[in-house]
């Protein structure tokens, strides 16, 4: 363990991390919670001290994290689970004229760091517009508004490089990542047809040259929790993939019950909506094949799961 990995002096104060990642049985304390989980393989355990983005709070004039089980802004101006590229302008951050309370997503892009608030101001001021535009950064918003914009953020999956839309959903780490794409591309290989639902900027879709479906992003502007592919649609295709956000698939899974779709490969960040859909899936007569754990979310309680599910 290096010197950066140790103990993180806010462990217990922030709400950041649920388990101290850094202790001799952190895998032992984080895998209990996999009991209620069909697992085919053990853990993928992702290195802390890798996370490229952290959402932040402020409020009267405090930046920080949330405390555990509380609404007190703990001040952060240094966090060990963050990449080094944050770490270096967190206080400086830290230090800027916060007025009302928000939300600050902090990104490292490929080419710098990205500044995304949402704030109960509608408004910032011109004191914390002049702070921010001295800052090392390639862009911040407000509200949607543009404070500053030196280049434009961009985002590469292996040999793609993408557009960051400000506050544009990323998974957390580039090494789960990237763990997580080679496992969907190997299981993806010897099918023609790919849908890649909720494909966001594009992780898998590339890779795949799949079709993608998502509100926002590089594919086809498509709400699948109000309008799911539907089953005439679906059987285009003879492997579909969704990455779907924490609420899950409820709707697409059904209208995949009835459809011709042979594979379908399931990446999950919730897993009680994960248990709820591979129910719904293997009602309609899939059944998982494979199913790998992810310690992507580094010292929380939340796990990825990455699933394979065949038509039996």
């Amino acid at each position: 363990m290096t010197e950066q990995h140790k103990k993180c002096p806010l462990f217990n104060l922030c709400g950041g991390c649920k388990y101290d990642w850094t202790a001799n049985d952190y895998h032992e304390k984080k895998c209990g919670t996999l009991r209620d989980i069909p697992t085919t393989a053990p853990a993928i355990w992702i290195d802390g001290g890798t996370r490229r983005r952290a959402d932040f709070c402020f409020a009267n004039g405090h930046f920080g994290f949330f405390g555990a089980h509380s609404k007190d802004v703990i001040s952060v101006t240094n966090c060990p689970n963050l990449v080094p590229e944050i770490n270096s302008i967190l206080p400086q951050i830290a230090r800027l004229p916060w007025t009302g309370a928000g939300s600050c997503l902090i990104t490292a892009c490929d080419n710098g760091i990205d500044i995304t608030i949402n704030s109960t101001v509608p408004y910032y001021n011109q004191e914390f517009k002049n702070a921010i535009q001295k800052l090392n950064i390639i862009r911040a918003t407000w509200n949607n508004q543009i404070l500053v914009q030196n280049k434009i953020p961009n985002i590469s999956f292996e040999n793609t490089t993408v557009n960051y839309p400000s506050g544009a959903f990323l998974q957390p780490t580039v090494p789960s990542e990237n763990v997580i794409r080679k496992m969907v591309t190997e299981a993806a290989k010897g099918y023609n047809h790919i849908a890649d639902l909720f494909c966001g900027l594009g992780n898998f879709t590339y890779n795949l040259h799949a079709d993608g479906f998502d509100i926002n992003g590089i594919g086809v502007n498509r709400d699948l929790f109000a309008n799911p592919l539907t089953v005439s649609m679906l059987n285009k295709y003879d492997c579909v993939v969704m990455d779907p956000p924490r609420a899950g698939a409820d709707a697409q899974c059904r209208q995949l019950n009835k459809s011709n779709v042979s594979r379908v490969i399931y990446v999950s960040c919730n897993p009680i909506t994960f248990k709820r859909d591979v129910q719904i899936l293997s009602n309609g007569g899939y059944k998982i094949i494979k199913s790998i754990p992810v310690d992507q979310f580094v010292g929380s309680t939340h796990w990825e799961i990455f699933a394979v599910l065949d038509h039996q």
